[in-house]
C-alpha cells in the first residue's frame, strides 16, 4: 500500500515532467531519490557526550592565505590546544554545513557519507574553558550535534604512535583526529566503485582539517602508514569502520608562511 507522501511525491513529479521542467532521466532519479535528511550511522555508542563550542563561519586568515600556508607540519611545540580550536577543526573535518538534508562540508558520492572522525585526546593537550584539560582518550565526533562521546578512556598516545609505525609527530602531537570510513554505505549504491568515491572523500576531508589548521595556526599532517587492525583496537572503532587517515593536531614549531614576492618570482621564472 502506497503512502500518501509517496504518491503525492510521484503525481508531483509527474506534473512536473508533463509541463517539461524535469529534462531527463538523471533529474527525474534525483527528485526520487533525495532524502528528507541524512541522519548519523555507525554502530551504537555509549559514553560520556561533551557538546563542543559552535563552530565560527567567519575567521580571521582568508582562504587565499590558508592554502598559501598550508604544509605537511611535523615538528610541535608542547603548548595545548584550546577546545574551540578541536571543535572548529572537527566541525571544518565532517561538520554540518546544510541543514534541511544535513549535508557536510565534503562532496560525498549520493550524499552517503561513509566517514566517521575520532578525536585521541593526550594528556593536558586539549585546554577546557575552565582551565582544565579534556580527559585523554578516544572520542567520536556527531557532527549533527555537534558533540564528541568519550569511547576509551586512558593516555592512548603511545599505543597509537606504535601503531602508526612509531612515527615521532604522532607522539609528539597534542591530540590526533583519526578518519575511518565505512565503505558499505557507499559501495551498497554504487559497488566497486564506491571504493574510489570513499577514497576521493576522505582526501576532501583531510584537506578541510589541514586548510582549517593552518587558518588557526595550528599544525597538522596526513598519515597513511600504520596498522589497520591496531588503530582500530587502539581507537576503538567500530566493527565496520576501517582507519584511513591519522592527522596529528598541534601548534607549529616553525610556521611556514609563502611570501608573496617569493611566489611572483617564481612564477615569473618559468614564464622565462
Amino acid at each position: 500500500m502506497v503512502s500518501r507522501r509517496v504518491f503525492m511525491r510521484v503525481l508531483g513529479a509527474a506534473l512536473l515532467a508533463a509541463l517539461g521542467l524535469l529534462a531527463g532521466i538523471p533529474h527525474v532519479y534525483a527528485f526520487f531519490s533525495r532524502r528528507r535528511r541524512v541522519k548519523p550511522g555507525g554502530w551504537k555508542r555509549s559514553g560520556e557526550r561533551i557538546l563542543l563550542p559552535l563552530p565560527r563561519l567567519e575567521g580571521d586568515v582568508s582562504l587565499e592565505r590558508a592554502l598559501a600556508n598550508r604544509r605537511s607540519i611535523r615538528d610541535y611545540t608542547r603548548e595545548p590546544l584550546r577546545l574551540e580550536e578541536v571543535s572548529q577543526v572537527l566541525w571544518a573535518a565532517y561538520g554540518i554545513t546544510e541543514t534541511r538534508y544535513g549535508f557536510k562540508t565534503t562532496p560525498s558520492a549520493g550524499a552517503t557519507y561513509p566517514l566517521e572522525v575520532y578525536l585521541v585526546a593526550y594528556p593536558e593537550g586539549v585546554l577546557l574553558p575552565d582551565g582544565g584539560f579534556l580527559e585523554p582518550g578516544s572520542y567520536h565526533y556527531d557532527p549533527h550535534s555537534h558533540s564528541i562521546t568519550l569511547v576509551k578512556r586512558g593516555d592512548l598516545s603511545r599505543a597509537l604512535y606504535e601503531a602508526a609505525l612509531e612515527q615521532e609527530w604522532v607522539l609528539e602531537a597534542r591530540a590526533c583526529i583519526v578518519i575511518a570510513a565505512v565503505y558499505e554505505r557507499t559501495t551498497r549504491r554504487y559497488g566497486q566503485r564506491g571504493v574510489r568515491y570513499v577514497h576521493m572523500e576522505v582526501g576532501h576531508a583531510g584537506q578541510n582539517i589541514y586548510l582549517q589548521a593552518t587558518a588557526l595556526g595550528l599544525a597538522t599532517v596526513a598519515i597513511g602508514a600504520f596498522y589497520d587492525e591496531d588503530v582500530k583496537r587502539v581507537v576503538g572503532l567500530g566493527p565496520s569502520e576501517e582507519p584511513l587517515y591519522l592527522m596529528p593536531l598541534a601548534r607549529p614549531l616553525r610556521p611556514y608562511y609563502l611570501d608573496e614576492s617569493d611566489l611572483m618570482s617564481y612564477i615569473d621564472a618559468y614564464r622565462g
